[in-house]
């Protein structure tokens, strides 16, 4: 792959030529990681037969440290390995969908952006609010996140499903408990050139104004870009940003992702056949539940995992839950 970069055409398709470097980035950084580990070994090994000569207790609390601190890493390259997906290696575009219930789900979706925010943040990957659709009081309508990072899709994709609340309503006067549910779409970001080809007569491209908040630029002016496929009548449409040609460029991102999606959902239908199992994307079969009142609980349905520190949850620590989905695939068929 390195001699790959000395082409003199390498860089003439910037994106392929970013992938590439990204990856180069990533194998770097995993045999680092295993060098690494083997030094650790060797010197482990070195101070547990030191610490047999000479019978020291304090030696011996030290090997004892280490082999604690080389599982917690064996843990962690656990979880890496699992990651070996299609995908899995790629960046994520999140797309969030308030359900039935009005200014409940439409709280309920903003507080899941919030969470997923805060977790890109917590893994030091780039996240873009691609589009908005405020909320007719409060919260949001829908919401579409780009999150860039080594397997930020193979994490992301444990998230993919609907997600319910229960807690005690701050929009209701008697303060009741409600019931909230949020759908939560998880697409892998497709590489255009490589992944797909769509031809420009299958696709129909409108302008129009913004229509969420915003300066009076965005109000103005025809910013906003909805992309129509043809062929499969996914429509896209981005507003974020000031710049038509920006939002063009998202809207196109979420398109090539969602028929990347498509391709992959209609293999796993195959598969599916094939094993005579059904597959089913309802609403009523939601993924996880997040239970404010009366009592406090986070609970994934698939894999029973649960906690009860609902706060931390909800700022953005879902590792523990993803994880947990990682390792119950375990044996199941590559997509």
């Amino acid at each position: 792959m390195e001699a790959e970069t000395s082409n003199t055409d390498f860089w003439s398709d910037t994106q392929k030529a970013q992938s590439v470097m990204c990856q180069i980035g990533a194998l770097k950084d995993s045999i680092t990681l295993w060098r690494t580990i083997e030094k650790k070994i060797t010197d482990i090994d070195d101070v547990i037969s030191l610490a047999i000569v000479e019978n020291d207790g304090s030696l011996k609390e030290e090997v004892q440290n280490e082999i604690n601190a080389l599982a917690r890493q064996f843990d962690d390259l656990e979880i890496q390995l699992l990651l070996d997906g299609l995908y899995d290696s790629r960046d994520a575009i999140l797309a969030l969908h308030a359900g039935a219930g009005g200014t409940e789900s439409q709280d309920w979706a903003q507080m899941l952006m919030r969470m997923y925010l805060r977790w890109a943040e917590r893994r030091k990957y780039h996240a873009d609010v691609l589009d908005v659709s405020p909320g007719d009081e409060a919260g949001i309508k829908s919401a579409m996140i780009e999150i860039k990072g080594n397997f930020a899709y193979g994490n992301l994709k444990s998230e993919h499903g609907v997600h319910r609340l229960v807690r005690l309503s701050p929009f209701d006067a008697d303060h009741a408990r409600h019931t909230s549910f949020a759908l939560i779409e998880v697409l892998p970001e497709a590489e255009a050139k490589s992944d797909l080809q769509i031809s420009s007569d299958d696709i129909k491209i409108d302008t129009f104004r913004s229509s969420g908040p915003g300066g009076q630029h965005m109000q103005k002016t025809s910013s906003a870009v909805r992309i129509t496929h043809i062929p499969t009548g996914l429509i896209v449409t981005c507003q974020s940003e000031r710049s038509q040609h920006q939002n063009k460029e998202s809207a196109l991102r979420v398109l090539y992702a969602r028929l990347l999606e498509l391709d992959i959902e209609k293999r796993e239908a195959e598969r599916a056949k094939i094993k005579g199992k059904r597959i089913d994307a309802g609403w009523g079969n939601q993924i996880r539940s997040y239970v404010l009142h009366p009592y406090k609980m986070v609970k994934d349905h698939r894999t029973e995992y649960e906690t009860s520190n609902t706060a931390a949850v909800l700022d953005g620590e879902i590792d523990e839950f993803i994880n947990a989905y990682l390792r119950s695939k375990v044996g199941d068929e590559k997509s």
